[in-house]
């Protein structure tokens, strides 16, 4: 008697829907041969390691996990949840070197992680195509300022706007940005960090890894609860990003603005290069 019932209670479509999708995991995984998982894995080690130092890991990591046949959208979702390894390492070691307050920064995190979460949400309803246009040249600007400004260096300026305001600001809006778009987030916020709050770019550095951080899992909590993350794939790469940002961080407070202004210069304009060619 308990049979018919049950069966009359289950939801069909929902468990047809189930099944495509764990159908279409399977074949995900199975186009990501141990070979290219390990060839990901090394690349992520690499991203780890540049975007600990002047940000844009995502450069390599992303047209990585798209060359090996991943769809953009499961890519866009992987490479969130590798890089939020990267952030977090990066992060926690600069917190406990000193080199970042958290206290100082809780309304930027905050703001940070509401616009990133609205970026994501925005993203689906309207398109990107004004971004890929305005983002090479502001990008090229930054690569400039950072090349040639006397204000880039190992000491501290005088501040221009509170903390408060700068998450108000910078944080929102950045993380909007990094939740619809992406490309050049580091960069953006390095040159806030520098312009608005006068950190020097060992601090600036560090606070851009924290509110990338930030930004980043407000992004994976979205596409996890959309199943768009291949963890598979994805924790491995995390992984390898925690050994190269642990390297890249500590590279960072050891060589400081000689080490942390070229890298920077060079990224900003990879990153203009690789839009205006996608173009």
């Amino acid at each position: 008697m308990l049979l018919p019932v049950f069966v009359a209670t289950i939801d069909y479509t929902r468990v047809y829907r189930l099944a495509v999708e764990c159908r279409l995991f399977a074949t995900l995984v199975d186009i990501v041969s141990p070979e290219i998982l390990m060839l990901l894995v090394a690349i992520a080690a690499i991203a780890g390691m540049i975007d600990a130092i002047a940000g844009g890991g995502g450069l390599l990591a992303l047209p990585a996990l798209l060359w090996a046949g991943v769809p953009p959208v499961q890519a866009l979702a992987t490479n969130k949840l590798q890089g939020t390894f990267g952030t977090l390492t990066s992060s926690y070691h600069f917190v406990r070197k000193g080199e970042i307050d958290l206290r100082r920064l809780r309304i930027p995190i905050v703001m940070t992680f509401i616009g990133s979460v609205a970026g994501t949400l925005s993203v689906q309803r309207l398109g990107s195509d004004l971004l890929e246009q305005v983002v090479p040249s502001l990008l090229i600007a930054f690569a400039l300022y950072f090349l040639f400004s006397p204000r880039i260096g190992d000491q501290d300026a005088h501040h221009r706007v509170s903390h408060g305001v700068f998450g108000l600001l910078i944080g929102f809006s950045v993380g909007f940005y990094d939740g619809f778009f992406g490309p050049g987030t580091g960069s953006f916020f390095a040159a806030a960090f520098v312009l608005l709050l006068g950190y020097n770019l060992r601090r600036a550095t560090a606070g851009t890894k924290v509110l990338n951080f930030t930004s980043n899992i407000a992004s994976l909590i979205f596409f996890a609860f959309a199943g768009e993350v291949i963890w598979q794939i994805g924790l491995p790469m995390g992984m390898a990003q925690v050994a190269g940002a642990w390297v890249g961080s500590h590279l960072v407070i050891r060589h400081g603005t000689k080490l942390i202004r070229p890298l920077l210069v060079i990224v900003s304009l990879a990153i203009s290069i690789s839009l205006l060619i996608g173009d």
